[in-house]
């Protein structure tokens, strides 16, 4: 049995067991791992799904306006000197960018409380070489379909799809998610303790790998 299979066969026992609900729920992926030191390994990337789940909520600090993105520019740094008030940015967006030049300062402003939360702008994905409409568009198009993985418990738990999504394009997601976590494991399949999926009000349904 191939994994589309086997991750098919889940699938569709999840959507056997899956309860009615108001909202479009989210498809997780949970792999639950072994052999691996939290403390010692570092396990930080970006997975890029070929479907995105929907659009974020994205803020950039640049130099000037932009009507692609909501945007702080530097004359509004001052503005945040609370933590409280970088906290309100929290909850407001998913994702912050920032034009290279501003970085430094965004640092020093904004790091101490983005940093902790993983949420500073990032050189893999979140720093913009230039302002131009061209350059917000295809970050954006990248931040929509992107995941962030940072592994601080024997447990990768992440959102690959909405319960919208077509069957196929969400197979898609899980698949290739598992291939890039799979992938990025010092020990790959020899780090893995077990897979699951699951939906925000259903129980986890086992993958067999």
């Amino acid at each position: 049995m191939s994994e589309e299979e086997k991750f098919l066969k889940a699938f569709e026992k999840l959507n056997e067991k899956k309860k009615e609900s108001k909202f479009d729920q989210t498809i997780d992926l949970i792999v639950n791992l072994k052999n691996f030191d939290v403390r010692r390994e570092a396990f930080n990337t970006f997975i890029f799904l070929p479907h995105k789940i929907k659009d974020k909520k994205v803020v950039g600090f640049l130099e000037k306006d932009s009507h692609l993105i909501d945007t702080i520019k530097k004359d509004d740094f001052g503005r945040f000197k609370e933590k409280t008030d970088i906290k309100k940015l929290i909850k407001k967006y998913d994702f912050f960018v920032s034009s290279a030049k501003l970085m430094p300062s965004v640092a020093t402003s904004f790091g101490r409380v983005l940093g902790p939360v993983g949420k500073m702008p990032s050189p893999q994905l979140g720093v913009l070489m230039s302002e131009d409409e061209k350059s917000i568009n295809e970050l954006l198009k990248k931040i929509n379909s992107s995941i962030r993985v940072r592994v601080k418990e024997p447990s990768i738990k992440i959102g690959v799809a909405k319960q919208s999504l077509s069957k196929e394009a969400t197979i898609e997601n899980i698949v290739f998610a598992y291939n890039k976590i799979l992938d990025a494991l010092p020990k790959k399949r020899d780090n893995i303790r077990n897979v699951k999926i699951k939906l925000t009000m259903g129980k986890p349904v086992p993958v067999e790998i």
